[in-house]
């Protein structure tokens, strides 16, 4: 495993005492901007073939594992970090699958064209032990900016919140907005 100590860019942090996991150099950010924009550019374009270079399959990969850093941020969207969370905590059969998070992880890790130093394969355990152990801090700041209804809803059932986020990712401005059209009708 990667010594955090020697890594210049850290993404986790420790949260509530827990330790981050000396994995996490793997989510940060190193490629150059030109690249990043070539990337996109190369993604956006309707007219290019699908012609792939392995070191753009592997820079994919790291781009997907780009997503968790997004779970500490208090302005990401509750329903990207529903969505992050289910992929980081899919099934067990499925972490085989391309572009699953456990993929991701050895192909960013171990591959020589990976955009951050080489560090190999890596327990996907730990990360997720460590989002397990902070999701409640992370969520906890985000939910800061929601009324009470809302934080009140996650609290009690976020699985319903996050089939409603799922379905229609605007479901809680609409709702906003119609409380302040209508007012509360349970107040």
């Amino acid at each position: 495993m990667l010594n955090p100590a020697t890594s210049p860019s850290f993404v986790f942090t420790a949260t509530a005492g827990q330790p981050a996991p000396s994995c996490a150099p793997l989510l940060r950010r190193s490629s150059s901007a030109s690249d990043r924009d070539a990337f996109g550019a190369a993604l956006n374009d309707d007219t290019s073939p699908a012609d792939w270079s392995e070191e753009d399959v592997v820079f994919l990969h790291w781009r997907l594992l780009q997503e968790v850093r997004h779970l500490a941020d208090p302005e990401t969207p509750l329903e990207e970090k529903f969505d992050t969370l289910r992929w980081v905590f899919t099934e067990r059969e499925k972490d085989g699958a391309p572009f699953s998070f456990v993929s991701c992880l050895r192909v960013v890790g171990c591959s020589p064209l990976s955009p951050i130093a080489f560090c190999g394969l890596v327990d996907a355990n730990d990360i997720r032990d460590h989002i397990r152990h902070s999701v409640k801090a992370w969520f906890g700041e985000t939910l800061k900016r929601y009324p009470d209804w809302v934080r009140e809803a996650v609290a009690s059932n976020p699985a319903w919140v996050e089939a409603r986020l799922a379905k229609n990712p605007q479901w809680i401005n609409e709702q906003l907005k119609q409380m302040a059209a209508h007012g509360d009708l349970f107040a």
